[in-house]
């Protein structure tokens, strides 16, 4: 059975770990509590949401899977050998049914609260389609053969595939509105926070191991966190460089959803009032 080095290297791995939990899980809920004050989603992505979810779902099956089950992890040490420790902790496990159960409560606030006219793209339910058929076949296929530790790593590379694909439609549309009014930063900077962390936890269980194999055998987890990164590190230019909110400044959804919303109170207050 593989075991740490240096207990100390596993104590700061642990550390890592659940303070890149926190961060991650914390991201989710200024999101949803603009949604809350706003009582709208206006300005925040539909098709992020839907892709979310099918990301976080597939995350939550390889890490659930991995760490739960003796089976796949056998074949995991079969594969990179047996001194190897598994990549994926408690804190990740915890990390995905959080994201699962908060993109759900996201959605919801969509169903409840003021939307405006936007609504979920064909691409993106073409896309969601496709990737669960294909994961149904995958799983078909990997039923008579148990290959368990297959399964679950296409559902890592879906899920890296859709975190590439998800922040997408967001980016863009805050670029044709030339504002991130409706998409919480914080959200942002939580997250980035996050994924440095996560990766800095697999730094630290290589340098202990002396071995490279926590980064490729869980490539998903590796290439998760600089994908991260890089589009935080966008969503921070928008937000902060190319499409700041100044105070006066003549913006048409700044208008419509913060501006409006005041003068048309204030009307009901003076006919309330005469």
């Amino acid at each position: 059975m593989s075991s740490w080095n240096s207990q100390s290297m596993e104590v700061l791995y642990q550390t890592l770990g659940w303070i890149a939990f926190f961060s991650w899980s914390f991201s989710f809920y200024p999101q949803v509590l603009l949604n809350y004050r706003r009582k709208s989603v206006v300005g925040l992505n539909f098709d992020f949401l839907v892709l979310n979810v099918t990301k976080h779902s597939s995350y939550l099956i390889y890490n659930a899977g991995l760490f739960f089950s003796s089976t796949i992890q056998r074949q995991y040490r079969e594969k990179y050998g047996s001194d190897e420790i598994i990549p994926v902790a408690a804190n990740d496990v915890c990390f995905s049914v959080h994201a699962v159960l908060l993109t759900v409560v996201t959605l919801f606030q969509v169903i409840i609260y003021e939307r405006g006219t936007q609504r979920v793209s064909r691409i993106c339910i073409f896309i969601t389609s496709f990737v669960w058929i294909t994961a149904a076949v995958c799983l078909i296929v990997a039923w008579p053969s148990d290959s368990w530790l297959w399964l679950v790593s296409v559902f890592n590379t879906i899920q890296l595939i859709i975190t590439a694909i998800k922040y997408t439609p967001q980016a863009f549309m805050n670029y044709q509105r030339k504002s991130t009014v409706g998409w919480s930063i914080g959200n942002i900077l939580l997250d980035l926070t996050g994924g440095v962390l996560n990766f800095g936890q697999m730094t630290v269980q290589s340098v202990d191991q002396g071995s490279y194999v926590n980064f490729y055998g869980n490539i998903g987890k590796t290439l998760l966190s600089l994908e991260v990164v890089f589009f935080d590190l966008l969503f921070i230019l928008q937000h902060y460089v190319l499409y700041p909110v100044k105070v006066g400044e003549k913006n048409p959804v700044i208008q419509e959803e913060i501006i409006s919303p005041l003068i048309k109170t204030s009307e009901s207050t003076s006919t309330s009032e005469v």
